[in-house]
């Protein structure tokens, strides 16, 4: 076997994260904007939710595959893994045991990272809100895993119907989570900013009892057929 056709190995320590500095520019934006931005994709199934309101994450992707009801490649990803990176798994939707609870996530916290994103379940909820380390899960279970079937790290995942590479940028809030390309963050931020200003001026107008409807409206409905040409609401 060549070295062009050698197997990759399952556990890929080092890859090409999203700069911290774009994370930072990045943290000061809801996902909401961040996912219009980026032409309304990357965000995961609305069943990924924060365990808490007030949870935010924003950091690259580790990306964790597991065997649905395994995580012993999540104890190997919390060991590769560097501050601030958020752990992407991709747990296959599975919510029959949990892949986490608070023993790992205090771990997590002690290690410096970012927040944890997976497509399953997770237990210790209450210990985990008082913790305030950010967790998103698709739901919880108090059943515990195995530990003892392989997987793969910094792979490309599917988490939430959406496909994350090892690197990207991940935000989460309140409203879930999106992922922009590691390659495309950067070119997103001045989109993000103008639409946070458009935003912040259209909700005072409308506090103003100004603009209440919306300019582009009536054109929209006769691009729809609801108005006919001319005709306005």
């Amino acid at each position: 076997m060549t070295a062009q056709n050698a197997p990759q190995a399952d556990v890929i320590r080092d890859i090409e994260r999203v700069p911290a500095d774009i994370v930072a520019k990045a943290a000061a934006f809801q996902a909401a904007i961040l996912a219009d931005v980026a032409g309304r994709r990357g965000t995961l199934n609305g069943r990924i939710q924060p365990l808490s309101p007030t949870m935010k994450c924003a950091g690259p992707a580790l990306t964790v595959e597991v065997r649905a009801g395994d995580n012993l490649m999540i104890h190997a990803a919390i060991m590769v893994a560097k501050p601030g990176d958020i752990l992407v798994i991709d747990g296959k939707g599975d919510l029959s045991c949990a892949l986490m609870g608070a023993i790992m996530m205090n771990q997590c916290r002690a290690l410096g990272l970012g927040g944890v994103v997976v497509d399953g379940a997770i237990r210790d909820s209450e210990e985990l809100r008082a913790l305030g380390f950010p967790v998103f899960a698709a739901g919880a279970n108090p059943n515990g895993p195995t530990k003892f079937v392989p997987g793969r790290l910094n792979w490309p995942v599917s988490v939430g119907g959406i496909a994350v590479h090892p690197g990207d940028l991940v935000v989460g809030d309140a409203d879930g989570v999106v992922v922009v390309e590691r390659t495309k963050a950067a070119s997103l931020l001045p989109l993000a900013a103008k639409k946070l200003d458009d935003e912040t001026a259209r909700i005072t107008a409308i506090r103003q009892r100004q603009q209440l409807k919306p300019p582009w409206l009536d054109a929209a409905l006769r691009a729809a057929g609801v108005l006919k040409e001319g005709e306005v609401l």
